[in-house]
């Protein structure tokens, strides 16, 4: 099943069921929201989760673009990703937790064809302010699914204060067709999480207490990039159709490695992303993420030969992202931003490379070399090391 019919398969789904499809999914949020992007597919809904009617109704259902860099250093091995999409259904006030367990248990074992053996949930096992939660245990009981009871792991919040309430997440079994399943998602990692859906019902006050919403909400989220990994029988989400382009493509241009490659699909793919919702490199804010990216990339391309360009790339891998994405900038504003960006880059290095090679910055480097580098002559920590490790 490749990634278009599982993206129909989910949302035709739930609009059977009555939920209104969301258009859009940028990365970018509202201008009222301080964060730089979109970093959930229930971000854009938090003031509906909340209780503010939404135009479309009370059951939804939606691709949404994400980005986060929190994990940035992780991008390279098998799972993460800096842009990824997340599949999602919400019922604001509508039907409750066992409705939405039913109905994902019934979406992934017909309409995806995962069977029950290789399935596992987890429930909220209860802590000192919340009781286990009896009702969504019971319905997996109903379903004939193992679950497993935990604490932590089955408590969603959307900070310190907000929204909040216990969670029930969907496992599969990844360990091949010639293992059976063992153990439990907490005991082994081949049970991969593949589907949270959470009952958004209290709401955490500065002050650590909890009170129960007036109208509680559900709200569901799935990671479309490791759904396709599991669906496909892959081992790695750069092994699936949705990379297929980029891994075929890089190494004929490029004699990479196999973490370099998996960092160099996901950081141009991302920027490809961002670059079409129309953010511009910065050296601040939201526009200091594509540029980051691209001088993380470049660093990574230039260890094995300093000739590499981004000039390389053809407009159709650029143009392959940009559809998948629905985005309608044209493959060669892209790249234009993408080739001056390196120009820069490449600038830059050389004045860096020219500071570093007095005699004072020959040795190990201190938080005060890295703060005064910054400071005083514009080169970011990251690019310090990154230099250093050119040479």
């Amino acid at each position: 099943m490749d990634t278009d019919r599982v993206i129909h398969r989910f949302t035709d789904f739930y609009r059977e069921r009555g939920h209104h499809l969301i258009t859009g999914g940028t990365l970018l949020p509202p201008p009222s929201d301080p964060v730089l992007f979109t970093t959930s597919g229930m971000h854009p809904l938090t003031p509906y989760l909340e209780g503010r009617p939404h135009p479309l109704g009370r059951r939804l259902v939606n691709l949404q673009r994400c980005l986060r860099t929190t994990d940035i250093d992780e991008v390279g091995d098998s799972t993460h990703l800096t842009v990824f999409e997340m599949l999602g259904s919400w019922s604001l006030g509508d039907y409750g937790h066992p409705q939405s367990l039913r109905w994902g248990y019934e979406l992934l074992r017909d309409g995806f064809g995962v069977p029950d053996e290789r399935l596992y949930a987890t429930v909220f096992g209860g802590d000192d302010q919340v009781g286990p939660d009896l009702e969504s245990l019971r319905t997996w009981q109903e379903l004939g699914l193992p679950v497993e009871l935990t604490r932590e792991e089955n408590w969603w919040s959307n900070g310190p204060v907000g929204p909040c309430g216990p969670d029930s997440e969907i496992f599969v079994w990844t360990g091949g067709d010639d293992t059976p399943p063992q153990g439990t998602p907490t005991t082994d990692p081949r049970w991969v999480e593949i589907w949270n859906h959470v009952l958004m019902g209290y709401r955490r006050h500065e002050d650590g207490s909890l009170h129960p919403m007036r109208r509680p909400s559900i709200d569901t989220g799935m990671g479309l990039e490791r759904l396709v990994t599991v669906l496909q029988g892959r081992d790695s989400v750069y092994d699936t159709d949705l990379f297929e382009p980029w891994t075929r493509t890089l190494p004929s241009l490029w004699n990479l490695d196999g973490p370099s490659l998996h960092l160099l699909c996901d950081h141009l793919r991302s920027c490809v992303v961002v670059l079409g919702d129309g953010v511009r490199p910065s050296n601040t804010g939201r526009g200091y993420v594509p540029r980051r990216l691209i001088r993380r990339l470049l660093t990574s391309l230039w260890h094995g030969d300093r000739g590499r360009t981004l000039s390389d790339l053809p407009l159709d891998l650029i143009g392959h992202t940009l559809d998948h994405f629905g985005q309608s900038r044209g493959t060669g504003p892209v790249r234009d931003v993408l080739l001056d960006e390196e120009r820069r880059f490449r600038g830059l290095l050389e004045r860096g490379r020219r500071l570093l090679s007095r005699p004072e910055y020959q040795g190990p480097l201190g938080d005060e070399d890295f703060a005064y580098l910054h400071d005083t002559h514009g080169l970011p920590r990251e690019l310090v090391v990154g230099l250093r490790e050119l040479r």
